[in-house]
């Protein structure tokens, strides 16, 4: 089926697709009701106003309360200022300058082509797509880690001036929000990348300090009880749980999952991580890279809950780089199913393994099998050109700055 050719094909075509997008939403999956925004404005707003401690703030009527650590609480101090559906507007906006961004980095290039058709399209297609969807209706922050961590990659790949001595410090701030983009550090040791990696820690070693230094019995509390208590995040089994130690927790299940067990796999998954980001880096693709290491955190992290995965969105644009399009296709439409909420209350036998554990199989399969060493696309001229680029002259010798070229993404221009 042919895209429709006229603009006001288009626009019929974008105002169906939006409709039914809009009735999907409203109807299909379950609304999360901002409810981790929730937590985010009430435990602030309670430490300012009130004088409570951030760690000890429940929402009324559950169990469940704050859980990243302090310097997330710090940056979230503006939410004290305004009233609770200012935030919700506010977290909208920014979820959605987020996923503009990230569709900017990850396959910009693409949707230029089709001028506003395209992203109009994207859109609709991330709409739908579960852990999108449940991030902004929870007013989660996985979006905006996400889009320091690709800026950070972008920098990498294609900045060599002013900016890209900043390098790391997206995926710095990320980790001291949330500790799960720390995997990101490793990728940038892995690489070679010693000043990005430098600047990183220190990023995230200065954000922590401040936090430190602004509530300190909240930081003490957090690195010596709350960091280590998974209990206050939820239940090990429960079927949103897409990481490896939530397939052992339902083994398990109503037992305890084996912690050796599950160090043994983290392992392997590391070591397979390792290797295959290796291979991305040594051809030079980083967008590649950084796919996989997206993967590798979901999969190691104790507790992965399906709006976390909007880390596998690189491994996507990746897929769809290397012209993988059925494959793409097919994995889109699980994740945008809820398939693995169908085992909600019992995720027993065989079928409960495969299916509750849907996601984790498809993040496996990813890892194992994303595309790696893809030729780089050129990138279209500043002027817009359409014309075939001229051959590139030989490449200048690198500067003596003691990291790698690595190949730019293709939305550089």
């Amino acid at each position: 089926m042919r895209p429709p050719r006229t603009d006001r094909g288009r626009l019929v075509l974008v105002l169906c697709l939006a409709v039914a997008v809009t009735v999907f939403t409203a109807t299909v999956p379950l609304l999360r009701g901002w409810f981790d925004l929730r937590v985010y404005y009430g435990a602030v707003n309670d430490w300012v106003h009130h004088g409570g401690r951030i760690y000890d703030y429940q929402v009324p009527g559950t169990t469940y309360g704050f859980t990243y650590p302090p310097f997330a609480a710090l940056s979230m101090l503006p939410m004290a200022l305004v009233g609770p559906n200012t935030a919700i507007a506010g977290a909208l906006l920014l979820n959605l300058a987020a996923v503009a961004a990230v569709l900017w980095i990850l396959v910009g290039r693409e949707l230029r082509r089709h001028d506003w058709f395209g992203w109009a399209l994207a859109a609709c297609a991330l709409a739908l797509l579960e852990p999108v969807r449940d991030t902004i209706s929870f007013g989660q922050v996985n979006l905006l880690l996400l889009a320091l961590v690709l800026a950070d990659g972008w920098l990498l790949s294609s900045g060599r001036g002013r900016w890209g001595r900043w390098a790391g410090a997206g995926i710095g701030l990320a980790a001291a929000v949330k500790l799960t983009p720390a995997v990101f550090i490793g990728l940038l040791l892995l690489a070679r990348r010693w000043r990005a990696a430098a600047v990183a820690t220190a990023v995230t070693a200065v954000a922590t300090v401040l936090a430190a230094w602004a509530a300190p019995d909240a930081s003490r509390f957090y690195w010596t009880h709350a960091l280590w208590d998974t209990t206050r995040v939820g239940r090990l089994d429960y079927v949103s749980n897409q990481s490896l130690q939530g397939v052992l927790a339902r083994l398990a299940a109503p037992g305890e999952p084996s912690r050796a067990v599950w160090a043994l796999t983290v392992v392997l998954v590391l070591a397979v991580w390792v290797w295959r980001t290796h291979r991305a880096l040594r051809a030079d693709d980083w967008p590649a890279a950084l796919a996989l290491t997206g993967l590798v955190s979901c999969l190691i992290s104790p507790i992965t809950w399906v709006h976390h995965l909007v880390w596998l969105l690189p491994s996507f644009a990746v897929l769809v780089h290397a012209r993988r399009l059925r494959t793409a296709a097919v994995l889109y439409g699980l994740l945008c199913s809820s398939v693995v909420w169908l085992w909600f209350d019992d995720a027993s036998g065989l079928d409960g393994f495969l299916g509750s554990n849907t996601y984790v199989w498809i993040t496996l399969g990813l890892l194992l099998t994303l595309p790696t060493g893809q030729p780089a696309v050129t990138s279209p001229s500043r002027s817009g050109s359409t014309e075939e680029p001229a051959p590139a002259p030989a490449p200048a010798p690198a500067p003596a700055t003691g990291e790698p070229h690595a190949r730019p993404y293709t939305t550089r221009s």
